[in-house]
């Protein structure tokens, strides 16, 4: 045992977030720590590091000396950092940045610093923490805004990985991958599931219909007795009368059997009372937001043409001469690691940044919505109902329907956006995306911040949503439920690939290994050649011998030549 917390309670304004949490956490085991948004993970993430006190409630350390290294969810980076980083671990340190895809930061300025991306800044957040080498890492959120590349070497990390780690996580894929026990944060408390998400997500629903059929059940057996009362209370009734108009014998039977009844009556209703009291409650249902996203009406086939496209930063070239087009109806996702001009590419395609050579074609006719990932573009002093811009009677309501559906009830609607979660600003501007008809949505990394339930909606909406869609996006299990088809970012230009995520994933695991064959292939014929050049040695040109082990040279060239190509 390395930290137990037990019956930790935390309140904010008169709302009770953690109500009685006990958890433990093991030396080298990876938790994973979900639930909806504002359930209160990083509130006991925060009392777990000692940066906020609970209300009750006591955390016990098997260690007073625990080294905990904390990555905090929206992490920011400096130059400063870069130092302190280097002063602490430098190894350590510039070994997990080069293996996360990031180079030369030593080389970087403070005009690079303020440059970082949100991908670039976690990774060197994450850098650093893992270098501090800590006994229990917490991180929040640690996948936000990082790329493909970054997130499979964190997750071979956090396996390799000796301490213990607390992952507040809304990756499913990532969490699949590391964690091997789930504490899931709902309405207050802590339930523990062993295992992956993907088991805890098939357990809960299990236990969810197994709870459901006992409720059922015992409904059944509560009307039975209802009824059973009920026809007892018309015999009961009937003996009564009966006893009322008679006299003697027949009267003291009458009386004796409408008692019986009344007795009878007492002990159904006593069970009832009992069932209702002790038996099975109704499961609760997840609450999943609605997304009901509509397309504009079709027009063409062409939406948008990249002829020759070119952009660079400085010295920093994004990508060049590249050439693709999208269809309408298509839905693409956009991969390549931090950095490689996704959003740069997003921005040129709203018309809001130029390119620096070739053509971007956009049909005139597209009516394209935009989703991005920063919140600076919310005003943080309006409210739910100021940002959808809507002021009519029928619209209002239209609207707060819309919002009550994406779970924002009337206390949400009412505040501003400042006092808003990140994952209810997020399903904010997708509210402010479906009031207007769309037949072109760019979402730039839509399920950030957003919790696992708005995830798996958010990919059934998208799924059946009939207009065109690019997803530039780190969430592997978005790309592969929604985008057929990708716009890739590698060595300095953009390529379409007409197949989906999963069958890119197979491809490059394909090549991968392939290329492993290919190398332990050309180390052998190079093997046999220093020893044919060392036997030819032996012989003269005009011996059989000589002949065959040149004719044999010769092949073994050419086959080295293709697998060199």
């Amino acid at each position: 045992m390395l930290l137990r917390c037990i019956d930790i309670e935390k309140s904010f304004g008169g709302l009770a977030v953690l109500k009685g949490v006990t958890l433990d956490i093991h030396r080298d085991e990876k938790i994973g720590l979900v639930g909806s948004n504002g359930a209160g993970k990083s509130t006991l993430a925060n009392i777990i590091s000692q940066e906020t006190e609970a209300d009750a409630g006591t955390i016990l350390r098997c260690d007073q000396n625990i080294r905990m290294g904390y990555l905090r969810q929206a992490a920011a980076f400096s130059l400063q950092d870069l130092n302190a980083a280097l002063a602490e671990g430098k190894a350590d340190f510039l070994e997990a940045v080069s293996q996360m895809g990031l180079s030369r930061v030593t080389r970087w300025d403070e005009g690079r610093f303020q440059a970082l991306s949100g991908g670039e800044k976690t990774k060197l957040a994450l850098a650093q923490v893992l270098a501090s080498r800590p006994d229990l890492l917490i991180l929040d959120e640690p996948t936000n805004h990082m790329d493909i590349q970054g997130v499979e070497w964190l997750a071979e990390a956090m396996r390799k990985y000796k301490g213990a780690a607390l992952i507040i996580s809304h990756d499913r894929w990532f969490l699949d991958q590391v964690v091997t026990r789930i504490f899931e944060l709902e309405w207050g408390r802590a339930k523990e599931y062993p295992g992956n998400y993907t088991f805890y997500r098939q357990e809960k629903q299990r236990q969810f219909l197994s709870q459901l059929h006992q409720y059922q059940t015992e409904q059944k057996e509560q009307r039975k007795i209802e009824a059973e009362i009920a026809r007892l209370k018309q015999w009961s009734a009937k003996a009564h009368r009966e006893a009322g108009k008679t006299d003697g014998h027949r009267k003291e039977y009458g009386r004796k059997k409408a008692k019986l009844r009344d007795q009878q009556i007492k002990s159904r209703i006593k069970l009832l009372e009992r069932k209702k009291t002790q038996g099975v409650l109704r499961p609760r249902e997840e609450s999943r937001p609605q997304f009901e996203l509509e397309a504009a009406g079709k027009r063409g086939r062409r939406i948008i043409e990249a002829t020759a496209l070119s952009k660079s930063y400085g010295q920093k070239t994004l990508f060049t001469d590249s050439h693709f087009f999208i269809q309408r109806g298509e839905k693409v996702g956009l991969i390549g690691p931090n950095g490689c001009g996704k959003t740069t590419l997003i921005r040129i395609i709203l018309g809001q940044e130029k390119q620096d050579s070739g053509e971007l074609w956009r049909s005139p006719s597209v009516k394209p919505g935009f989703l991005s990932q920063e919140m600076a573009d919310l005003d943080a002093g309006k409210t739910a109902l100021d940002i959808m811009g809507v002021s009519q009677k029928d619209e209002v309501t239209r609207v707060r329907t819309m919002l009550a559906n994406m779970g924002f009830d009337a206390a949400m609607v009412g505040k501003p956006a400042a006092k808003l979660s990140l994952g209810e600003r997020t399903r904010l501007k997708l509210a402010a995306l479906i009031i207007h008809q769309h037949d072109l949505l760019i979402l730039d990394e839509p399920t950030n911040h957003l919790d696992l339930h708005s995830r798996e909606e958010l990919e059934e909406t998208l799924q059946e949503y009939d207009g065109t869609i690019i997803i530039a996006s780190h969430d592997r299990y978005l790309l592969e439920q929604v985008c057929d088809k990708l716009l890739v970012f590698a060595d300095g230009t953009l390529t379409k690939l007409a197949y989906g995520f999963k069958e890119y994933k197979q491809k490059a695991e394909e090549a991968r290994a392939g290329a492993t064959a290919d190398k332990e292939n050309l180390l052998v014929i190079e093997t046999r050649m220093a020893w044919i050049i060392n036997e030819l040695s032996k012989y003269a040109p005009e011996d059989e011998q000589y002949a065959e082990l040149d004719e044999e040279f010769q092949k073994l060239v050419q086959k080295k030549r293709e697998l060199s190509q």
